[in-house]
């Protein structure tokens, strides 16, 4: 059994992005830039917005956080991404979810240039992953995809399995699983017989937000397991499976922390210097 070290190839890839960051700023003497806008006081988006400042300015790219107050209006905070997606510094944009009721996420996300779209959410972005074309993919699946290589780098032909089927996570990780030629089913919780499918699985991809859910007679013999899940049991966060008691019975599992969340944000920074390289 390995224990897939998320920080470990987080850490990897920021380097990566760093080195090629240093190089093109030594050739051009430009950098990319990231502007997040964050709206309201909520502890995690700040918590997150945060770090994603820090990494982002650690490994060269020019990061600012635009803040507005919880009860911004909506025309407002379009009216800025209108500015940004013209601003030729500005190499990505990035709106921190959740946003608060009256503000229109779709709205939103559609009016970000796609490709100045980091998080791979606006609708161009999604067709063009789907049609199986180049695209900005969302950080946390390509995240998933990129520590699962690590494990096994041709996906040919497994019997892949995602329970979820969010637009953030779910659907794009299917996408990519399919693009490496991949068998995919996707769950959700109108699925029958759900501990059956996973006990199909080659690989499990679990993103549904339910503690421990998935148990050690869940699971394969010699599967890779990927939690997405975040949960916060009393004072301890927790994936969607149930690690302890699943660990010892596959081939490779991510924890939580420390697994899947490292790399959503080096995937960032990867999204970034692509989106920068395309204009």
């Amino acid at each position: 059994m390995m224990i897939i070290d998320g920080k470990k190839e987080a850490a990897i890839l920021r380097e990566e992005v760093k080195k090629e960051i240093a190089l093109i700023k030594e050739k051009t003497n430009k950098v990319p830039g990231l502007s997040v806008i964050l709206i309201g006081d909520f502890a995690p988006s700040q918590i997150y917005v945060r770090n994603k400042e820090k990494i982002s300015k650690e490994v060269g790219i020019n990061s600012e956080v635009i803040r507005y107050p919880k009860n911004v209006a909506e025309t407002e905070v379009l009216k800025k991404i209108k500015e940004l997606n013209v601003n030729e510094k500005v190499s990505g944009i990035l709106v921190q979810l959740p946003l608060p009721d009256q503000i229109n996420k779709e709205k939103i996300i559609n009016s970000i240039d796609p490709l100045k779209d980091v998080d791979g959410f606006n609708p161009i972005n999604v067709g063009k992953l789907a049609s199986g074309y180049d695209a900005v993919v969302p950080c946390t699946p390509l995240g998933c995809l990129l520590l699962l290589k690590k494990i096994e780098r041709n996906l040919t032909g497994k019997h892949a399995v995602i329970i979820g089927r969010s637009n953030l996570n779910g659907k794009p990780m299917a996408q990519l699983l399919l693009k490496e030629n991949c068998t995919v089913v996707i769950t959700h919780s109108k699925t029958k017989n759900l501990k059956e499918i996973c006990l199909k699985a080659d690989i499990l991809i679990a993103a549904v937000g339910l503690a421990n859910l998935v148990k050690k007679d869940w699971v394969k013999n010699n599967s890779i397991i990927i939690d997405v899940g975040i949960n916060k049991i009393e004072d301890k966060i927790v994936g969607d499976v149930d690690f302890e008691e699943v660990k010892n019975k596959v081939k490779a599992i991510t924890p939580v922390p420390g697994g899947v969340g490292p790399m959503t944000i080096a995937c960032l920074l990867k999204n970034t210097l692509k989106c920068f390289k395309a204009r």
